[in-house]
């Protein structure tokens, strides 16, 4: 392609190759020959790259064409637009690698298709050209990858709240049915399939929680497919929601985890924030079913601490027993104060009494071994034994009247007495 030879002063005084430039070449060659030219180069530097969309380039090779032949410097407005590019490839997906690399290589053929520049003999003219040509590049990648990061950021924050109040409508499970089955689609929950939700709470608060979330979510993942899986946080506890359909891995596995629970608890076994407590809700089906699970899972975490349980795993089944005991709340109130109302009379209040009982019936009424969860010798249990029998009428070693207090001792766990009680 013929090009005309010389030289002209930029802006500083210093002399630049002319020929090949936004105005120069449109007076040699036509302008659609010469946006063919350039288009050209944008198609060669995506397809260099992997194909990135050549529409994030805009107006940048024309900018390295000018300030290679004339030593223009990019104005405000021109940067603004590179700045507006940056931000329309985090909308795309690009990453800030990808298109800063569309950016180098676009630079790079550019420059090797100035024919009057690269092959010029005036070093002095060449070095002025390519320093001309870096600062462009080097301020639209800076323009760039600002604002691709800020765009990012402002993403991931768009997509966390969207992915929180999800999930929080989801778990209460009062949202528009319709609407709701729409929201879980980007998240891969199928709201016809039967779920359970598994909570996790650490002892010591869950801290930073990032990378705990993403090492579970890989294990939850690996266990129970690529598929209807969403790990999250609430309210300080780990949040696993998965299917519960009779294909999902499980019992019939030969090794590994055979329970979401059991896959949890080995997880989060090395995990910060140790000992970990982990309760699984039963499964339910539809988009009411996650929120009924999750409730029990929640329930069953409360209920974990108040009766002062030592598994750190506790499946749904095992507290069916206390949701009965409380769904007739005044029934097991009336119990409590009725079979153990005066222990709060004895020196040192009702609770050591009730630490005894506690620990007896634990440890399926052997003395010895109740003596020693409590640190206390044999006597010392056998004395409380003893004196519970006095104040209260009830015998907790005879078997006959064994389950009244148990039940009793149990129910005011649950309740909170005697400091609820009162």
């Amino acid at each position: 392609m013929p090009v005309r030879a010389g030289r002209h002063r930029g802006r500083s005084g210093t002399r630049y190759v002319r020929g090949v430039t936004n105005r120069s070449r449109r007076r040699q060659c036509g302008a659609g020959e010469h946006d063919e030219w350039l288009a050209e180069v944008a198609r060669g530097a995506s397809h260099e790259v992997g194909d990135v969309p050549v529409e994030l380039l805009g107006e940048y090779l024309p900018l390295l064409a000018e300030a290679a032949i004339s030593g223009r410097a990019p104005e405000a407005a021109e940067l603004d637009a590179v700045a507006r590019l940056g931000r329309r490839a985090a909308e795309l997906g690009v990453s800030a690698g990808s298109v800063v690399q569309l950016y180098l290589s676009a630079a790079r053929l550019l420059w090797q298709q100035l024919p009057e520049v690269v092959r010029s003999t005036d070093s002095e003219a060449v070095r002025s050209a390519a320093a001309a040509v870096l600062h462009v590049v080097d301020e639209a990648v800076a323009r760039l990858v600002v604002a691709h990061t800020d765009a990012r950021r402002q993403l991931v924050r768009w997509e966390e709240t969207l992915r929180r109040e999800f999930i929080d409508d989801l778990l209460r499970g009062d949202a528009d049915v319709g609407r709701l089955m729409e929201r879980a689609e980007p998240f891969g929950l199928d709201m016809g399939r039967p779920h359970q939700v598994a909570l996790a709470a650490p002892a010591d608060g869950l801290g930073e929680s990032e990378e705990t979330i993403s090492a579970l979510e890989r294990a939850v993942v690996q266990w129970a497919g690529d598929r209807d899986v969403l790990v999250a946080t609430k309210d300080g506890r780990l949040i696993a929601i998965t299917p519960a359909d009779s294909d999902v891995p499980g019992s019939g596995r030969e090794s590994g985890p055979a329970s979401l629970g059991e896959l949890l608890l080995a997880e989060l076994e090395h995990a910060p924030g140790r000992p970990w407590r982990i309760t699984v809700g039963r499964p339910y089906p539809g988009s009411y079913g996650i929120a009924r699970s999750y409730e029990e899972a929640r329930e069953g975490l409360a209920m974990a601490e108040r009766l002062g349980l030592e598994a750190q795993l506790v499946a749904p089944e095992q507290l069916l027993i206390y949701r009965v005991l409380l769904r007739d709340q005044p029934a097991i109130t009336d119990l409590v104060q009725s079979v153990l109302g005066k222990l709060v009379h004895a020196r040192g209040g009702a609770e050591p009494l009730l630490q005894t009982l506690d620990a007896y019936f634990a440890s399926g009424g052997i003395t010895t071994e109740a003596a020693r969860r409590l640190h206390l010798s044999v006597r010392a249990v056998t004395y409380r034994l003893g004196r519970i029998r006095e104040l209260t009428g009830y015998d907790p070693t005879d078997p006959a009247q064994r389950f009244t207090v148990h039940a009793a001792v149990l129910g005011a766990r649950l309740l909170g007495w005697p400091e609820r009680g009162r």
